[in-house]
């Protein structure tokens, strides 16, 4: 056993997580019963379709960019080896991983002003990580970087994509600003075809795309809500000429004396509340369904402890996460947070559990533990909500009622406190949402609240048509969309190549290793992988390399293999997890499919895969890369 290294906290830190006591039977009945009812309350016929774009409604929308002039610049008319679509932690690390192996000839496609992704969008006051800083941010040993805590907030994410970006040269390579139409495969010369609203025309031998999973921010469909006649905007588009303020906690003294709602307290509207309510002369916070909020306990990490750590650590580390993440067990905690702390919370109470029993466990075991731990888990989190908000009836109306993985997992350290606040005001809807908005303010339950200023928190699409969720079509073989080709779902080979679809790499997390837990794992994982099929494509001559039908479909078949279901099934409350509480087909099964053994297996699988030399699955012109293999 080694000795347990884990980020240092300072004496006083609040405990990351909530002491949680034994429920009899009764209880545990009751509460389920509860779960039940709450969630019944909040179903919608139309789920999914309830969302409506930006366009047409708010000042900004998801093609305006607030930060950055649009700089006139000449359409490019060249070719490229490599391109990327996405100038986020994907594009950044890949390209990155890209440079180092020798493959220079890239072109990086933002539709930004700049590096960073959902980080140079999501600027609203209060975002941060919600995983600890040492794994989210990847690369941290090749830039230099020392996180400033153990979650830092967005300017210095932002920060330390750009520094990337300079660290390996990558500026060069970029088009900003630029929103790509369309990428066409051109069977004659085994490439593709790319066109983009800004006039460029050029062609990429290979193409990989990582646009992120939440990367089109949507508003909820409320009647009336384009006929606001106040300031109305999206998180993801945050207007500080109408706040003033800045991203790094400046105080918005143009809302002193404004009046302002927020619709939406998933994990942005924990994030922005409490900077809102600090701010505002009043503040309305209008919920349909609470957040389990559990405590945060950030504090600033030591430099001198930093610059100690062992080269490498980076990756031990990474590696730490998921395999606790994926089975609960390990010899340290390197992260101790609430991710880590959940997960091996379930499965010590499997192992006490089975050893009562004196048998080793099996799957159902841990779905039995995880019950019976978050019954527990979140009736304590309940409790602590009683402990911070000092008006009853807004704290009853705070508490979350639902599993802690039926939404993502939430932790913050001052948005309970902020209901404190006399200016600051809870509209609980129950289950409701708001009943319609007009030219001065939000109606709910029949009484109207007039506003000067409406924040939606409300989210990005998810699990939705892919043209409408990327924005652009992809025309593979035949002049096969990827559109039709998605039709009933998402279909791949693991989760990076798609029948009909030459020389395209997915980049991201569904159909693979599916570590939603710390999105940039997956992204980072994907680097050595893309460079080993590029090398191997190089060294056999080829033109093309792609998936066949037939392993595709196998691929398919093992990821629909298994239906265990850990988030908490019919006593979820709706969300974009389980498609919004409607039936999930299998399109919606395919959409969050993953590799059913786990995280850990899949990065274990990949590694093997990569290594071997054989590349399993996979046809270089046409041909398998070892022969009988």
């Amino acid at each position: 056993m080694t000795v347990s290294r884990h980020i240092p906290a300072p004496e006083g830190t609040p405990a990351r997580t909530v002491a949680a006591a034994p429920l009899d039977t009764n209880e545990r009945a009751a509460l389920h019963e509860k779960y039940l009812a709450e969630r019944d309350k909040r179903i919608r016929t139309d789920g999914v379709q309830q969302y409506k774009p930006l366009r047409g409604i708010l000042k900004l929308t998801d093609e305006d960019d607030p930060y950055t002039p649009v700089m006139p610049r000449e359409p490019v008319h060249d070719h490229v080896d490599f391109l990327f679509l996405g100038g986020g932690f994907a594009g950044i690390t890949i390209c990155a991983r890209l440079k180092e192996a020798g493959f220079t000839n890239l072109r990086i496609i933002e539709s930004g002003g700049d590096f960073g992704g959902v980080w140079y969008w999501n600027r609203f006051p209060g975002a941060m990580c919600d995983t600890a800083a040492m794994v989210y941010l990847p690369m941290l040993e090749e830039a230099g970087t020392v996180p400033s805590a153990k979650y830092v907030r967005g300017p210095e994410i932002l920060a330390h994509a750009q520094r990337l970006a300079r660290t390996f040269d990558l500026y060069p390579h970029a088009l900003f600003h630029t929103h790509l139409e369309s990428l066409t495969w051109d069977e004659d010369n085994s490439r593709y075809k790319v066109k983009t609203r800004q006039g460029d025309e050029f062609t990429a031998t290979h193409v990989a795309m990582g646009t992120g999973p939440l990367n089109m921010p949507h508003l909820p469909g409320i009647p009336g809500i384009e006929t606001f006649n106040g300031t109305a905007m999206h998180t993801a588009r945050w207007d500080f000429e109408a706040t003033g303020g800045g991203w790094n906690g400046e105080t918005m003294d143009k809302l002193k004396n404004k009046r302002v709602g927020v619709i939406g307290t998933g994990a942005t509207g924990i994030q922005c509340i409490p900077h809102i309510g600090r701010d505002s002369g009043e503040t309305f916070i209008f919920q349909r369904t609470p957040s389990a909020v559990a405590v945060r306990g950030n504090h600033a990490i030591d430099p001198e402890w930093f610059s100690q750590l062992e080269k490498g650590w980076q990756t031990k580390w990474g590696r730490n996460f998921v395999q606790i993440m994926s089975t609960g067990m390990a010899e340290t905690d390197h992260i101790q947070d609430g991710w880590t702390d959940g997960v091996q919370r379930i499965t010590a109470r499997m192992m006490e559990e089975c050893a009562k029993e004196g048998r080793a466990p099996v799957a159902t075991d841990y779905i039995k533990a995880y019950h019976l731990s978050d019954d527990e888990y979140t009736t304590a989190v309940r409790a602590r909500t009683d402990e911070v908000v000092k008006d009853p009836t807004t704290a009853d109306n705070l508490k979350a009622w639902y599993r802690q993985f039926c939404k993502r997992p939430c932790f913050h350290d001052e948005y309970l406190e902020t209901f404190n606040r006399p200016t600051v005001h809870l509209v609980d809807t129950d289950g409701k949402g708001v009943e319609r908005i007009d030219a001065t303010g939000v109606w709910v339950a029949g009484k109207h609240y007039p506003l000067d200023v409406i924040v939606y928190a409300t989210g990005f699409e998810f699990n939705s048509d892919f043209t409408f969720k990327s924005g652009l079509e992809v025309y593979g073989r035949n002049r096969l969309t990827l559109t039709e080709a998605w039709k009933n779902g998402m279909r791949s080979y693991q989760g990076m190549h798609v029948h009909n679809f030459p020389n395209l790499f997915i980049i991201g997390f569904t159909q693979g290793s599916a570590l939603a837990s710390n999105i940039t794992s997956n992204y980072t994982d994907h680097g050595p992988t893309l460079i080993s099929i590029l090398k191997k494509k190089a060294e056999l001559g080829a033109k093309v390399v792609e998936v066949p039908k037939s392993v595709q479909d196998d691929w398919i078949n093992l990821l629909l293999s298994t239906t265990v279901d850990i988030l908490g099934g019919p006593e979820c409350t709706p969300g974009y997890y389980n498609n919004e509480g409607q039936e999930e087909g299998l399109k919606e099964r395919l959409n969050m499919a993953r590799y059913p053994a786990g995280s850990l297996a899949f990065f274990d699988y990949i590694a093997d895969w990569r290594a071997n030399g054989k590349f399993e699955g996979l046809e270089f012109d046409g041909k398998p890369a070892v022969v009988g293999a």
